[in-house]
């Protein structure tokens, strides 16, 4: 999505920066008003936040010359002081801890590194390193995999487990966008940024509708349950 606004609709990096982090920002004000989940709201930031990390990696890389290495360890230290300060004040680090305002700032600043992280650390496996996208994405697949194997296997902690396979995420989307968007000549499928925000936007979409409908329909057949155990007593 962000090199389709910055390049695709010639919106500049730097235009597109501003005019994503002003949604992002917009969208992320609604979300911390709100006291419970609604769906489209925090998916809304998800993306928009997605979009955000991505842009303030490559305002580094390609506005100011950092190096992919540099920024990659970079955004590293700074999510590992992200993490370390909402430890240090909360003690927990689950989301299913989230339910004060500062540990949704918390949560909101650990995303935001975590896209912008995985965003140098794709771009610097598959091209920097010349493993090219399909290689790139397999190897972060596969990381995630072992991740899984490691929390229902040998029982790691899944505080730790979530953390990992959320930050390893970024970088196979990163590398999945650019394996479906570059053209063949460059190792792609040759997409474009159009067709891969379109199937990617439509993926996230369709899921959330899923999970939602899932989601209600749990809760009304967990209800109706509750209520047959109350009558029968």
């Amino acid at each position: 999505m962000a090199d389709y606004l910055n390049t695709t609709l010639n919106f500049g990096l730097v235009t597109t920066s501003y005019v994503m982090s002003g949604l992002f920002l917009i969208a992320l004000l609604v979300q911390l008003s709100l006291k419970k989940y609604v769906p489209s709201v925090y998916w809304t930031v998800v993306v928009l936040i997605s979009v955000v990390g991505t842009l303030v990696s490559d305002l580094l890389v390609d506005k100011l010359g950092m190096g992919l290495q540099t920024s990659s360890i970079l955004f590293a230290v700074m999510l590992a002081v992200v993490f370390a300060s909402w430890w240090l004040s909360e003690h927990n680090l689950s989301v299913h801890a989230i339910k004060t305002r500062k540990r949704e700032l918390f949560y909101w600043a650990a995303i935001l590194f975590t896209f912008a992280l995985g965003t140098s650390a794709g771009d610097l496996i598959s091209e920097a390193t010349h493993l090219g996208y399909p290689l790139a994405a397999l190897l972060f697949l596969g990381l995630i995999a072992l991740t899984a194997l490691a929390y229902y296997v040998f029982k790691i902690d899944g505080v730790l487990a979530f953390w990992i396979a959320y930050i390893l995420t970024r970088p196979l989307g990163a590398s999945t966008g650019d394996l479906l968007s570059q053209s063949v000549k460059d190792g792609g499928f040759g997409f474009g940024t159009t067709g891969t925000s379109a199937i990617f936007l439509t993926v996230i979409v369709g899921s959330i509708v899923f999970l939602t409908i899932e989601e209600n329909r749990n809760g009304r057949f967990s209800s109706a349950r509750s209520m047959e155990r109350h009558a029968s007593h």
